[in-house]
């Protein structure tokens, strides 16, 4: 019985999140996810995703608009686009600082094309990785299995609160995101926009 109730909890966290988790495309084989921050269009993604180029972005209601890329910064590999929607749904903003060794996580993404597919670990740590002693700031360290197509997704903790995006591969069971901390920061200093996503 508590088995089904954790797995019925973890199902209806996933379903909403997909709602706000986009598809983007480069008019080639390759595809990334990105995250919608902002009801009126803003999209959070990785840098490496988009490349400095403007992608197409599909929605989970099957719409799909051009996208317009407002900031971009490689060294912390995230990127902002702008589409012409409104009204999009948007998920809860958690906590990345509050974040502990042993809490539950899901990454959200389009692994290897498919559409959606979910991926659950623990975190292992949240600082500075010994595989990217360079990057700017913390990355929160997942158990977890992350494929190239999950980059740009959401990553939230147990209630659906979104904590990170992802970003990368680490080793075989180990994925890592930027924490919400660090996107927020991006955000105030690429666009001047308030920490909320709403």
């Amino acid at each position: 019985m508590v088995s089904n109730a954790i797995n019925q909890q973890m199902t209806a966290v996933i379903e909403r999140v997909r709602c706000s988790l986009v598809q983007l495309t480069n008019g080639h084989l390759g595809s990334g996810a990105g995250t919608i921050w902002h009801a009126d269009g803003l999209i959070l993604t990785n840098a490496h995703v988009v490349q400095r180029h403007a992608p197409q972005v599909l929605l989970a209601d099957g719409r799909s608009f051009p996208s317009r890329l407002l900031a971009y910064d490689e060294s912390l590999d995230l990127a902002a686009l702008s589409i012409a929607a409104h009204n999009l749904p948007t998920m809860e903003l958690g906590s990345s600082r509050r974040l502990r060794a042993g809490d539950w996580v899901i990454a959200i993404g389009h692994p290897w094309g498919v559409v959606g597919a979910a991926s659950a670990g623990t975190v292992i740590d949240v600082g500075v990785p010994l595989e990217l002693p360079r990057y700017p700031g913390d990355l929160i360290q997942v158990g977890l299995q992350l494929r190239p197509g999950h980059s740009g997704g959401p990553m939230v903790d147990g209630n659906g609160r979104l904590v990170g995006i992802n970003t990368m591969i680490a080793g075989p069971q180990v994925g890592l995101a930027i924490p919400l901390h660090t996107a927020k920061k991006f955000l105030r200093v690429h666009l001047g926009r308030a920490s909320e996503n709403s």
